[in-house]
């Protein structure tokens, strides 16, 4: 096939052994990522708060530098996507299905069931439930798509570089990256973004399957997962075959209105004074312990270190193996931005975004817990769906949300195999649609493999397993890129002394 990297084969052999492997021996599967899952969260816990902590040290000191006046593209160019646009798109690939899936569930958890630091059940495990919320969901993550994005557009858009994350790494080691270990970087990027990107595709199908059965009675289980990623593989094949300018753009900005109108309509009916106080307060906790939650490991074996591993560990592995795809993904619809726009843009839109969230839904499911309804005897997925059961239009919110999982896990996918073409065709703008189709196959076959052999916990085991290996192509991506900025500022200075001079 035209263009076709040794990438995509390579990586499309690896997914295939992983998918058969699941599917014959699940048990042994499980295991394997189980345990694999224990050892990374317990040896490199330490190591994942630094990195996310220490990138957002990287963004905010980039965005405020005189580098943040260098434009994402050619000088005078301007951005291709209007700012609603954008910012839809960011919402939509970053992190959509998740906050549909934990909204109303992860804040509930922390208050009630396993609270990292309060007593669980009291006032105080209630705030610290949402700022936690914040935290997983907030800065740290944005900070590190923002870093992945900035240097991929930046070598892509202002040095005229392919799109590929080996590419970013030229500073440090020139044309070796043009040979076999450029590849071995592309493919654990691509194989990372397959796992990563599966996660979300098998918590959507999750929750969809919970919606529908909380409505309509439909089966919960495998069988009634996999006929809901078809129908949804479907759909999003059919946008992807349509590009990024109409298919990704429209349900990007169909997923907006959506998220916006079930947004308000929570608020409006739900207990809206608490919700404003409860948002006031907790961001401002959020904000004024911003640097102790960052760095808090639970070293003790009286600092709740399980509750660490299960949320934060798997929270920052799981953003990490999606950076390839996001980063890849915001660096394509941000060329023309300088840097200082870029990252400024980045780091504060999402963040409130989300913390309004869920400052929304999880002050609702936290009140109506306390007004006596047990929501906590539900699984995950099917928390959502009962708190809309205890308001005026429960109807009404629970198709919405499921409409909207259904958008958000068709954009996602869609986005995926568009990074995931350009990837595997060396960074074309404009893979080849029956490239984006096999991706797509791969992704959803992938999600099913992981409900297959152990459901929920199958998919943090593995995504935990795949994170790390790319982590630290990250640290020597951020390495490449102080040096590569430095040498732009240094040029873009010389060339303005030049003109005043002349």
């Amino acid at each position: 096939m035209k263009n076709v990297s040794r990438v995509f084969y390579i990586t499309l052999a690896l997914v295939i052994i992983t998918v058969i492997f699941g599917a014959a021996f699940p048990a042994q599967f499980e295991g394997i990522t189980g345990s694999i899952k224990s050892y990374v969260a317990t040896t490199f816990g330490w190591y994942y708060l630094l990195l996310m902590s220490a990138l957002v040290i990287v963004a905010v000191s980039i965005s405020i530098s005189p580098w943040g006046k260098i434009r994402l593209g050619k000088d005078g160019e301007k951005p291709e996507f209007s700012l609603p646009t954008w910012t839809a798109m960011l919402f939509s690939a970053g992190m959509g299905i998740g906050l549909v899936f934990y909204g109303a569930a992860e804040p509930l958890f922390h208050y009630l069931s396993d609270s990292p630091t309060a007593e669980t059940g009291s006032g105080k495990a209630f705030k610290e439930g949402l700022v936690y919320a914040y935290y997983h969901w907030g800065i740290h993550v944005w900070a590190m798509y923002g870093v992945t994005a900035l240097a991929l557009a930046f070598f892509q858009f202002r040095k005229g570089e392919p799109g590929l994350i080996s590419t970013t790494l030229k500073p440090l080691f020139g044309d070796k990256m043009n040979g076999p270990l450029g590849t071995l970087i592309d493919v654990l990027a691509v194989f990372a973004t397959v796992f990563g990107v599966a996660t979300s595709l098998g918590f959507g199908a999750v929750q969809i399957n919970g919606g529908l059965s909380h409505l309509f009675d439909v089966e919960v289980g495998f069988t009634s997962q996999f006929f809901i990623i078809t129908v949804v593989t479907l759909l999003f094949l059919v946008s992807a075959w349509t590009g990024l300018s109409k298919g990704i753009k429209y349900l990007s900005n169909t997923n907006l209105v959506l998220s916006v109108v079930l947004l308000v309509l929570v608020l409006i009916i739900g207990p809206t004074i608490l919700i404003l106080n409860m948002f006031t307060e907790t961001f401002g906790m959020y904000i004024q312990n911003f640097i102790e939650i960052s760095f808090r490991t639970a070293p003790l074996e009286s600092d709740n270190r399980s509750w660490l591993d299960s949320w934060t560990i798997f929270y920052w592995a799981w953003w990490v193996s999606w950076a390839p795809f996001v980063g890849m993904f915001i660096a394509r619809v941000s060329r023309g931005r300088t840097i200082r726009q870029f990252l400024t843009g980045v780091l504060t839109i999402p963040t409130l975004l989300v913390s309004i969230w869920f400052a929304v839904f999880g002050t609702t499911s936290g009140n109506i817990q306390n007004n006596g309804t047990e929501l906590t005897q539900y699984a995950t997925e099917l928390v959502l769906f009962n708190m809309f059961d205890q308001l005026p239009l429960s109807l009404i919110l629970s198709l919405l949300a499921i409409v909207l999982i259904g958008s958000f896990f068709i954009t996602s996918a869609d986005s995926a195999t568009f990074v995931l073409g350009m990837q595997s065709t060396n960074g074309s703008l404009l893979p080849a649609n029956r490239i984006k189709i096999v991706w797509g196959l791969a992704q959803s076959s992938v999600a099913l493999i992981l409900l297959y052999v152990g459901g929920l916990q199958a998919i943090q085991n593995t995504i935990i397993a795949a994170a790390l290996p790319f982590s630290f192509v990250m640290i020597l991506m951020v390495i490449a890129l102080f040096k590569a900025l430095n040498e732009e500022h240094k040029k873009m200075e010389a060339e303005e002394e030049k003109k005043q001079n002349s």
